[in-house]
């Protein structure tokens, strides 16, 4: 017995004085990673300054046209090449709404679109413009996918960026946004932020959205208002890595801008724009 507790006494020693592992060290230092910067082009990929009178420029703009509601029971109806609704003068874009019988519709407008024309996969997009004033219109500055790639359903599936939109009866609050499938107004999950601009129908303002790989964002005259981070987590919640095109427009009444009705004393409605930049990605 004394025996058999020296040998284990021995052993036990033995296994003590043994070296304990040493942690692992790297032979070279660790580089942290570091976020990809992503920068634009110093000049413009594709520009319109609206400098010819008439109407739009056909190599860049069409119509959506029509009076079925869009999808959110809007009272206009959309025309085509109508120097009523869409004219250029003095440099200028005007997007018009008119109380006028148009179809089965109260009201005439304009949308138009650079669809098949002039298609985007990131970059900057900048709009000058001056937005109306007026109980029951609804205009914005957007995009939309331009193909469907994405789920069983065009939209929101295929995704909507709104660089920015107004609601007449709420006037002066900038909404920047933008709809997929996992994000979107009719499931309460949108993404969506706001600003405050008092003088947005006096003035003129740049409105802009920086689109990457990594996010997106929007502006007002360079002050940063909305952030929506690519979460890599599928199409569902991020499909903007294919083809944007986009939409300049004047919507009346509908589900967000006719929740006060339409006052009808502020026809005709102008939208102003002056300018729309595209500045490209950088390699």
């Amino acid at each position: 017995m004394i025996k058999n507790i020296a040998l284990l006494g021995i052993a036990f020693l033995g296994c003590a004085s043994k070296e304990a592992p040493k942690p692992f060290l790297p032979t070279e230092p660790m580089t942290p990673v570091v976020p990809k910067v992503y920068t634009f082009t110093k000049d413009p990929i594709w520009v319109d300054e609206f400098e010819t009178p008439g109407l739009p420029n056909d190599k860049f703009w069409s119509y959506d046209v029509g009076g079925s509601g869009w999808g959110n029971n809007e009272l206009q109806y959309y025309t085509k090449a109508d120097l009523d609704n869409a004219h250029i003068e003095n440099g200028i874009l005007t997007i018009e709404a008119i109380k006028e019988k148009t179809g089965a519709n109260n009201y005439s407008s304009a949308r138009i679109v650079t669809k098949g024309k002039q298609d985007f996969l990131y970059g900057k997009v900048e709009v000058r413009a001056k937005i109306p004033a007026g109980r029951g219109n609804w205009p914005a500055i957007w995009m939309l996918a331009s193909q469907s790639d994405y789920g069983s359903v065009y939209w929101p599936d295929n995704g909507e960026i709104d660089i920015l939109e107004h609601v007449g009866y709420d006037p002066g609050v900038m909404h920047f946004s933008v709809h997929t499938k996992s994000f979107y107004h009719s499931i309460g999950t949108q993404k969506t932020a706001t600003t405050r601009l008092d003088d947005f129908d006096k003035e003129f303002h740049v409105y802009t959205m920086e689109w990457t790989p990594q996010s997106i964002k929007s502006y007002i005259d360079g002050k940063l208002y909305f952030t929506f981070e690519n979460s890599g987590r599928g199409w569902e919640e991020w499909p903007f890595d294919k083809k944007q095109h986009i939409l300049l427009n004047l919507a009346i009444g509908g589900n967000w801008g006719g929740q006060k009705g339409v006052d009808d004393t502020i026809f005709p409605n102008k939208f102003l724009i002056d300018y729309v930049r595209v500045y490209g990605l950088n390699p």
